[in-house]
């Protein structure tokens, strides 16, 4: 193997784990932000089809 294509190699992993860690990365950054508060939902079972209530309401 030549001494270009193994740096060629090379660059092509580390482009793929920088990839894989920057999503990851965003994703855990996205999953703190987006933590919403109480939100409104039905706190009963709607009798209309299409009316969904929280499984267990966190408030």
């Amino acid at each position: 193997m030549t001494r270009q294509a193994r740096w060629s190699i090379w660059i092509a992993v580390g482009a793929a784990v920088s990839l894989f860690v920057g999503a990851n990365a965003h994703l855990v950054y996205v999953a703190i932000r987006s933590q919403p508060g109480c939100v409104d939902h039905l706190k009963t079972r709607g009798t209309d089809p299409g009316q969904f209530r929280a499984a267990k309401s966190a408030c």
